[in-house]
């Protein structure tokens, strides 16, 4: 028997995203369970709508109404599977708060995932971006993650190789998985663990604080203050984090970027690329804590764009839109956004 699905009509999406973008949505579900994900792929009234799946609505940028159904996942639960091969095997459901699992890992006395801490979101999110922070990145501690195929109608497990993560990237985010609906995610979590401080910013302010064996515990701590300081806080000032990936040039390219900029921040990458810092792109542009209408740059940080009261989501595209073209013609480097444009 199929359950009862609790639809909305023409909903507000604003305190569904992280922006606080007021837009609206035809249609409306919560889904907290694999039966009500599949009840609601297979409602006739449904069927021909456009269909937008959402999470925290932390990387995503709603440019105006939803004329669809959202299908939020809500989906929640989370365990301690056992121990394989040296790693703790953890699962938790897509509708989980990223933080908050977290959290509750390191209450587990499990480590590996605490730089990562204070990442907005959810669980079922995470994977689509390949998140990442302070030197690690979800694929790092990823074992498998667990997809309903709307095509088949049936669930299936990925690994790693068959998500294909890359730098903010999955299969997800591509047109061979737009048809897989992530349900929970696996980690496997170092057994011996050891403090990862390759991310000299970590590193120092570790040594600051004058531990001489950081616990995972205080990592976090730790984490979660670096980034308190340096990012507004979504509940406060609407905001998706950072709005552009940090643009990766060849080593010859770079080469000549500084050049012309020695100042110019860069990291060197394993394959021999490097890592441009676009918030010190967009800085050197002039844009750090300025304004587009109601949409800016956040003051302490290029890198976030802000929603400063009213702002629409058609005035944070148009500020992006501004500070790519600036920077493409500044030092001719492309930059990427990071959220999702609906």
């Amino acid at each position: 028997m199929l359950p009862d699905l609790a639809i909305a009509h023409d909903f507000s999406l604003k305190s569904c995203n992280t922006f606080g973008i007021d837009a609206r949505a035809r249609r409306y579900l919560r889904i907290h369970s694999v039966a009500e994900l599949s009840a609601a792929l297979a409602d006739p009234a449904l069927a021909g709508m456009p269909r937008l799946l959402l999470g925290g609505g932390s990387n995503i940028l709603l440019t105006g109404d939803f004329d669809g159904v959202v299908l939020h996942m809500a989906i929640e639960g989370r365990e301690v599977l056992g121990e394989r091969g040296g790693h703790t095997l953890v699962r938790a459901a897509a509708g989980e708060n990223w933080h908050g699992f977290v959290q509750w890992t390191l209450a587990q006395g499990l480590g590996g995932l605490e730089n990562m801490s204070l990442i907005p979101g959810t669980v079922g999110a995470s994977p689509i971006q390949n998140i990442g922070a302070y030197g690690v990145e979800l694929k790092d501690v990823f074992d498998a993650v667990t997809v309903y195929d709307i095509a088949s109608g049936q669930l299936r497990s990925m690994d790693a190789a068959a998500c294909r993560f890359g730098y903010r990237d999955s299969i997800f985010k591509h047109a061979d998985g737009a048809g897989l609906v992530i349900v929970d995610v696996t980690f496997a979590l170092p057994t011996a663990w050891a403090p990862n401080l390759r991310y000299a910013e970590l590193a120092q302010a570790v040594v600051q604080a004058g531990t001489a064996a950081p616990s995972a515990q205080g990592i976090s701590e730790t984490v979660v203050a670096i980034r308190r300081r340096k990012l507004p806080d979504p509940a406060v000032i609407g905001n998706a984090g950072s709005f552009f990936k940090n643009p990766v040039v060849s080593s010859a390219r770079c080469q000549q970027l500084l050049a012309a900029f020695p100042a110019l921040v860069h990291h060197a990458q394993a394959d021999g690329s490097e890592k441009l810092a676009a918030g010190w792109l967009i800085d050197q542009c002039g844009w750090k804590g300025r304004s587009l209408g109601a949409a800016g740059v956040y003051p302490k940080q290029a890198l976030v764009l802000v929603n400063n009261g009213g702002a629409t989501g058609a005035e944070v595209l148009a500020l992006a839109n501004a500070i790519r073209a600036d920077v493409a013609a500044r030092y001719g480097v492309t930059l990427e956004a990071e959220p999702v444009f609906v």
